[in-house]
């Protein structure tokens, strides 16, 4: 790991923390970012079909739910969820599964010869606007930004919001024992995971959906054994702080 990246990632973990959703008020607060992401900014959903500016669908009851979060501002800066396939909602499906199905390639799923209670899918990934904009810019993906009170030293560290989401993802995964992972990504997102060693393989074909996306797979238990050493260990920060919440609010459950 170089001084650089890793100076990157200590301050990261300065300037946020990761949040298991445990109650409705947090839930709204991922819900509410998703709305400002997913409808005011990219339009993938009317506005109107979310009133109360809260985007929500019907797999968000079944889901496990996570936030990133700015120390100092107290905002939400990104938000994450692990959908599982649960016989009471959906007939069982994954969001893929109901909204994507003509995009699955069927025959490649079925040669991964997975258990269906091993399964579950990562989606509404989200990174809420101010945490992405360079000045001037409208529709970025990641960047640095202006409009929020902090210095250039935390401004440098957004980048790793979305990656600490998809992590925070990936921890779940492992702690529900739910590491096959299905997900329908944007280009770019792949790209980016294989960067830090984790690549997943295509299982089915683009298609418009909330922009252009395709289905990916990985078994997220072996793709930390390919992992960056620095990014490990931001994965294994962001997991003790999962886990904590899990065992408190949902073990026993």
């Amino acid at each position: 790991m170089s001084e650089k990246t890793a100076t990157l990632i200590d301050d990261f973990e300065r300037y946020f923390k990761v949040k298991l959703v445990t109650d409705d008020e947090l839930l709204k607060l991922a819900l509410a970012v998703r709305y400002r992401v997913y409808c005011e900014e990219f339009k993938y959903e009317a506005i109107d079909l979310f009133p109360n500016k809260l985007e929500q669908d019907e797999f968000d009851e079944q889901s496990l739910h996570c936030l990133i979060i700015h120390k100092a501002s107290g905002n939400v800066a990104g938000c994450v969820r692990l959908v599982p396939p649960n016989a009471r909602f959906e007939n069982g499906l994954l969001p893929l599964e109901k909204f994507c199905k003509d995009s699955l390639d069927t025959e490649k799923i079925e040669e991964l010869n997975i258990e269906r209670n091993t399964v579950c899918e990562i989606s509404r990934l989200a990174v809420d606007t101010p945490f992405r904009r360079r000045p001037g810019e409208t529709a970025t993906r990641f960047g640095g930004v202006d409009s929020l009170d902090c210095s250039k030293q935390e401004q440098r560290t957004f980048s790793l919001i979305a990656l600490s989401a998809f992590l925070a993802g990936g921890a779940l995964t492992s702690i529900t024992n739910k590491t096959n992972v299905f997900a329908m990504m944007e280009p770019f997102l792949p790209r980016l995971l294989k960067r830090t060693g984790i690549e997943f393989k295509k299982v089915g074909f683009n298609m418009d959906y909330h922009g252009i996306r395709a289905p990916y797979f990985v078994t997220f238990q072996s793709a930390k054994n390919n992992i960056r050493p620095d990014i490990k260990d931001m994965y294994d920060w962001v997991y003790k702080q999962v886990e904590v919440d899990y065992v408190k609010y949902f073990k026993d459950k």
